[in-house]
């Protein structure tokens, strides 16, 4: 991977930069629609890739080592190849998902026994075994095997997580470096900050994790219910320490107010279920505002969606008849919001990275988080 800062808001943190991996080019900052199992939620590959022009996507190491199995995606030569999609993927490391399981997993030294959610068979993630799976999957960007802790945690345990992260950490980078691609084309491997909401420990496990030159670094066990404020400090208080000619990635975060805020701060990459798990509970995300399509007040609205057009598809419909098919649970209600709310995502980024370039983003930020906070 290539990675070049463009150019640094004056005011703020933020900046642009382009990344360039084996199946292409990414300009930063960057949301990643989530792809959890190999499609992104009732979004075609060919809407991600011709209309909205998403430039890379996020794919989930526990789900498809569970379903399909990486033994399918091998014959499939990749999940590139598997979901027909040739541009950047990005693979987390299934920590998440492990951590969401609480009772069914135990953590050791070792990895991560758990149980799968889909028949209950044992299962057991080493830090080898996830470079392993990702080699198999084929993602351009593989994660780290790391412990998200839980919100609230006290410091004492928040500290025993970090030092297993970092075990783990230890052992999956040598594993990385004695291991090879399998599909003719290069993968980045990124540790993870933790430390919960604790600013000793979040710098202290900056420290470690950038001790390995690896391509990047990420910022893990936020967003998982603690105050939004709470989250920034602890963005804040690593940002500094990682380094400026890597990119810098905010895991599973979060909301279009949560995004702007983290640029602010220098993060680069983003990944969040928002957009499309929100949209098609009737949400939707816009530059005046959070709609709630369930609301009566538009069932009788035949304006069209978002009339000032953020929107790269043409999603030339009504409110009303959105509502309809929101109400109706109708599966094309479903794909028209998530459609509308990656728009949505993938223009705010584009919308930063100008503001950058021309010098206004911190008062181009500001103005827009008023708005987007508000309930329309």
């Amino acid at each position: 991977m290539k990675f070049e800062v463009l150019h640094n808001d004056s005011t703020t943190g933020a900046r642009t930069a382009r990344m360039i991996t084996s199946h292409g080019e990414i300009e930063t900052p960057v949301f990643m629609p989530v792809g959890t199992a190999g499609t992104v939620k009732a979004v075609h590959q060919r809407e991600l890739h011709d209309d909205l022009k998403a430039q890379i996507i996020l794919g989930n190491t526990y789900h498809l080592y569970l379903r399909p199995g990486t033994d399918i995606i091998r014959q499939a030569g990749g999940l590139h190849n598997f979901m027909n999609w040739q541009r950047p993927i990005l693979t987390d490391s299934g920590g998440y998902q492990v951590f969401s399981l609480a009772g069914m997993r135990k953590l050791t030294n070792e990895g991560a026994l758990f149980s799968s959610h889909i028949d209950g068979s044992k299962h057991l993630f080493t830090p080898e075994k996830i470079v392993e799976v990702q080699r198999n999957i084929g993602a351009d960007i593989m994660m780290a095997l790391d412990e998200c802790t839980p919100f609230p945690c006290d410091h004492k345990s928040a500290k025993k997580s970090i030092e297993l992260t970092h075990q783990w950490l230890e052992r999956g980078f040598g594993f990385f470096r004695q291991s090879e691609p399998l599909y003719g084309h290069e993968q980045s491997f990124f540790p993870i900050v933790q430390g919960s909401v604790y600013e000793d420990l979040r710098k202290a496990s900056a420290e470690v994790i950038c001790s390995y030159p690896a391509d990047g670094y990420a910022i893990g066990g936020l967003s998982v219910g603690e105050p939004e404020d709470v989250m920034y400090e602890m963005v804040n208080a690593v940002t500094g320490i990682l380094p400026a000619d890597r990119p810098r990635y905010l895991m599973g975060v979060g909301t279009p107010v949560n995004l702007l805020e983290a640029i602010a701060l220098g993060i680069d990459m983003f990944d969040c279920v928002m957009p499309t798990r929100n949209g098609r509970n009737g949400m939707l995300f816009t530059r005046n505002g959070i709609m709630n399509m369930r609301n009566n007040k538009w069932k009788d609205d035949f304006s069209i969606l978002d009339a000032e057009s953020t929107c790269f598809v043409d999603l030339q419909y009504s409110k009303a008849y959105l509502r309809h098919l929101i109400i109706s649970k109708e599966i094309l209600g479903a794909q028209i919001a998530s459609l509308h709310n990656l728009c949505f995502y993938l223009w705010l980024m584009e919308e930063a990275r100008k503001k950058i370039r021309e010098g206004e983003f911190g008062t181009w930020k500001n103005s827009m988080v008023k708005k987007l906070s508000q309930r329309l």
